[in-house]
């Protein structure tokens, strides 16, 4: 997937076989968006044309009210999910004053048209952009008339009712339901992190631990957890077993919040590298230990956990599935615009 910058040379490609393109944020790349960028690239695939994902380099409130909301995905994080969803190039944008008082009419002549030379626009579920959020099918239909584009939307993925949002999924990260985070991703939560130098605590207990530098800030609460591992930059596709620690270590008087990973029989230097890490399940909250000794025992007892909830994983995950890292199972309940 290419990675297009607005500042530099778009390629000359897209003005001759156009494009087929949707804009957003698309925090958390959930079940409802990979239904739109399944659309997009369907289309695109169809049609010969370039499958194009349009968005921001950080949430557009962080201008439009002073603050933005802590992101389900990074940026980095969700370049991953659009290429494995199939889309040929992404256009980020960096959202400033200017472009916010920019006409959703003006946005599409120059990026999308004149840019990348747009034949359809797809829109998702309440997508808006421009001044105002004043960018939809409606207000957009005289101006994809006049110049001859096409405008698709794309009902609204729903579950027990409501639409599925960034919003309610965010609620149920910071809450630690799992579950229903899961069923509205099609995956588990999960985070995207650089490995780091940490002070050994792990590899002295007779644990390693890679330590992972966030590349955001929201996570599941505090406490152990068992769960996967991708090595986005390895050729092996495989997930890797592990147990997840979140938490500032009581035990020795810790302060800093740590995000640590076990992965379970691996032997390798991770050091540098980017992990995608998928929270399954949760083992147990936060404690405090007497000492180290007590402390190594209850990870043992995390460990055989961790190890008997990975043994049946399969049983509810598809890995890899189709168009998602990993697919729910129970993600085929749910039907487009459904109540």
């Amino acid at each position: 997937m290419q990675i297009l910058e607005a500042d530099g040379d778009l390629p000359a490609s897209f003005q001759g076989s156009g494009c087929v393109a949707t804009v957003g944020v698309f925090d958390g790349v959930h079940l409802g968006h990979f239904h739109v960028l399944r659309e997009v690239v369907g289309r695109a695939k169809k049609s010969g044309m370039h499958a194009v994902m349009v968005t921001f380099d950080d949430h557009p409130k962080s201008v439009l009210i002073g603050r933005a909301p802590a992101t389900v995905t990074s940026l980095e994080h969700r370049l991953l999910l659009f290429r494995r969803a199939g889309i040929d190039a992404t256009l980020v944008l960096r959202f400033t004053p200017e472009l916010r008082e920019l006409s959703a009419q003006d946005f599409t002549h120059k990026y999308l048209l004149d840019g990348l030379g747009l034949r359809e626009l797809v829109f998702g579920f309440d997508s808006k952009f421009g001044k105002n959020r004043s960018g939809n099918p409606e207000s957009l239909r005289p101006l994809s008339e006049a110049l001859g584009f096409a405008i698709t939307e794309v009902p609204p993925l729903k579950l027990h009712g409501r639409a599925i949002s960034s919003t309610f999924i965010r609620e149920a990260v910071q809450l630690g339901d799992l579950e229903n985070a899961a069923l509205m991703l099609g995956r588990p939560i999960s985070v995207l992190g650089t490995v780091v130098p940490g002070d050994q605590r792990g590899r002295e207990l007779g644990f390693p631990t890679a330590n992972l530098d966030l590349h955001h800030v929201l996570h599941p609460p505090h406490g152990v957890y068992a769960g996967l591992v991708r090595l986005p930059g390895s050729t092996k596709p495989e997930l890797l077993p592990a147990v997840i620690n979140i938490g500032i270590r009581p035990t020795f008087e810790g302060r800093a919040e740590k995000v640590e990973v076990h992965l379970i029989d691996f032997d390798g230097d991770l050091y540098g590298q980017d992990l995608e890490v998928y929270f399954l399940q949760s083992i147990r909250e936060e404690a405090t230990f007497e000492n180290a000794v007590a402390l190594g025992a209850q990870i043992q007892a995390d460990l055989a956990d961790a190890r008997g909830i990975l043994a049946v994983a399969d049983q509810n995950w598809r890995i890899p599935g189709e168009f998602l890292p990993i697919e729910g199972s129970r993600a085929g309940d749910l039907r487009p615009g459904t109540r």
